[in-house]
């Protein structure tokens, strides 16, 4: 092989994208136009990398079934670096880049193609999806030879499919090999990208409501809070939960905010105007939003006749514990409307409507209008126009946001 593209092959892979490019830079051939996409991905100009990865792809023959399926593994990256994600959850080009690489030996560029398609499935919250790849990844990179990098990338992977799960022991034993894999790796990008990850476990992850009083949360209390006794009206999951009983209400917007309501009232009543302001959003209520109330109340006591009665006071309603002694209420370290969505856009990167969209299964019409809501506000920004329009947010500060993502609201 050509000992320029075998040195700027090198210093890519340690993490080195300008060593790469003094060897590559003047040349026009198709595998050094795939090098130089790759440096360029690297320095973060994804435009570019994107325009000489599809030129180079564009240059090899029909014989170069290895180098048209690593320039494509490398295109798949950029998407997912850009989030332009398509509407299935498997990326089909990408399986049939893994599959043509595997069949002609190339473990490393196939075991990194399976990696970018497992942070996909991420991206996209299919968690148990991305925890089946992973198993099956992990297996391949137990064997000898796996390159430190991709080890530390498939852990960094393994915890966040761990934290989603509130499983902080998991997440953190797998930042523990993600940190020994870098150092071996010697990518400094890398070790800093483990450094966060590591360091947000330890940022608050929700807020715990009890008898009127709000307290923060680090993972590791979530996961205590949980598995103790009491009933927990769970705003990140969108359930309530007594022990193993779980009631799920992410498909029951209304019931849910009644829930909540009387949970953050407990153990005093909640009156039936702020019932009726949290149920149906409305300022001042009529016989109408009235007979609503029974009607939705009656729908709830239904669902949680195993764990808890809804009383009528005076005043209002009340929840009862039918075993517990507490009622608290867990909710996300930022709370409203657009919370799922600057949950998405706090990793930095810029998306496009349709793959927030596709990552929180709600209509492009319906993620359009919480934008322009939250764009108003000022909590994000847009650059670009028409299909080129990408949507920013602040990186978050201060709290982890994992518990916010789409992947947690479904249960089982």
């Amino acid at each position: 092989m050509d000992p320029l593209l075998t040195d700027a092959a090198r210093a890519l892979a340690t993490g080195d994208p300008l060593a790469a490019l003094k060897r590559v830079a003047l040349r026009d051939d198709p595998a050094a136009l795939a090098l130089r996409g790759i440096a360029m991905a690297q320095l973060g100009d994804l435009a570019r990398s994107r325009e000489l990865l599809a030129r180079a792809a564009g240059g090899f023959g029909p014989r170069d079934v290895v180098a048209r399926a690593r320039c494509a593994i490398a295109q798949a990256e950029i998407a997912l670096a850009t989030r332009d994600l398509g509407p299935d959850p498997r990326d089909r080009a990408l399986d049939a880049a893994i599959a043509a690489l595997d069949a002609h030996g190339d473990r490393r560029n196939a075991l990194h193609g399976r990696l970018i398609a497992l942070r996909r499935l991420l991206l996209l919250g299919r968690i148990e999806l991305a925890a089946r790849a992973g198993d099956a990844l992990a297996h391949d990179l137990s064997l000898d030879g796996a390159p430190p990098a991709l080890v530390a990338i498939a852990e960094l992977a393994a915890a966040e499919i761990a934290t989603r799960r509130i499983e902080p022991g998991a997440a953190r034993a797998a930042l523990g090999r993600a940190r020994d894999a870098a150092l071996r790796a010697r990518i400094p990008p890398l070790a800093a990208e483990v450094a966060a990850a590591t360091a947000a476990l330890d940022a608050p992850a929700a807020r715990l409501i009890a008898s009127g009083e709000a307290r923060p949360l680090a993972l590791d209390e979530v996961a205590a809070v949980l598995a103790a006794p009491g009933v927990i009206v769970d705003a990140c999951r969108r359930a309530v939960r007594d022990g193993a009983r779980v009631v799920p209400l992410a498909r029951r917007p209304v019931l849910f905010a009644l829930a909540r309501a009387l949970g953050e009232a407990w153990p005093r009543d909640a009156t039936r105007e702020a019932l009726i302001a949290a149920a149906f959003e409305v300022r001042r209520a009529n016989d109408s939003h009235r007979a609503r109330l029974r009607v939705e109340l009656g729908r709830l006591r239904r669902e949680l006749r195993g764990i808890a009665e809804i009383r009528a006071t005076p005043g209002g309603f009340a929840l009862a514990p039918r075993r517990a002694h507490r009622v608290a209420v867990l909710v996300p370290p930022i709370d409203g409307h657009g919370a799922a969505l600057l949950a998405l856009l706090g990793d930095g990167e810029a998306w496009s409507t349709s793959s927030l969209a596709l990552a929180l299964g709600q209509s492009q019409r319906t993620v359009q209008r919480a934008l322009s809501e939250l764009e108003a506000s000022a909590r994000v920004r847009s650059r670009g126009g028409a299909r080129a329009r990408r949507w920013l947010a602040p990186t978050s500060h201060g709290f982890a946001t994992a518990l916010l993502l789409p992947a947690a609201l479904p249960i089982g």
